[in-house]
């Protein structure tokens, strides 16, 4: 393996860890373990530079614009290819909870899509978007703009529970 392989089996390791780290994290502070989930939630932490490290060292961040497209065609590819054959195989294997969650996943990426289009219009004139605000659905992963709608279209959760993104 070459040294950018074994960057991007580096990459793919630490990104997964920060991730899991973090719901570590969250799991020890419901348990009832603040100090063991601010140790997880570092551990967390330092992954992700490790990660933001090795994208650089692969020269994997481009330009926004560079950085728009790549976006557009990886979550393009996980709604249209990927995600569909892993529901396909969650249903073959009766994985009900598998099967939701890639289906959230899949309707969420085409959303992702769609506003990274929208970015790269924006980008690619010279301007920002023109938005007022970004609400996450903290249960699917939709992205909506300017305000939350009363429910998620994909998962039905309440306004409520969306997050607002600073």
């Amino acid at each position: 393996m070459t040294t950018m392989d074994n960057a991007a089996e580096a990459f793919a390791g630490e990104s997964q860890a920060n991730r899991k780290y973090f719901v570590f994290s969250e799991k020890a502070a419901a348990e009832g373990y603040p100090n063991v989930a601010k140790l997880f939630k570092a551990a967390s932490e330092a992954e992700a530079i490790h990660a933001k490290r090795l994208l650089f060292a692969m020269q994997k961040v481009g330009t926004t614009e560079e950085n728009l497209k790549g976006s557009v065609a990886g979550e393009t590819d996980e709604y249209t290819k990927m995600y569909p054959s892993f529901i396909k195989k969650a249903q073959e294997e009766s994985e009900s909870e598998a099967e939701t969650v890639f289906t959230h996943a899949m309707r969420a990426e085409e959303v992702h899509a769609g506003r990274y289009s929208i970015a790269l219009d924006s980008v690619s004139k010279g301007k920002d978007m023109e938005i007022k605000k970004v609400f996450l659905c903290p249960v699917c992963g939709n992205i909506e703009l300017d305000e939350a709608p009363a429910s998620c279209p994909i998962c039905g959760v309440p306004a409520r529970m969306f997050r607002e993104i600073e």
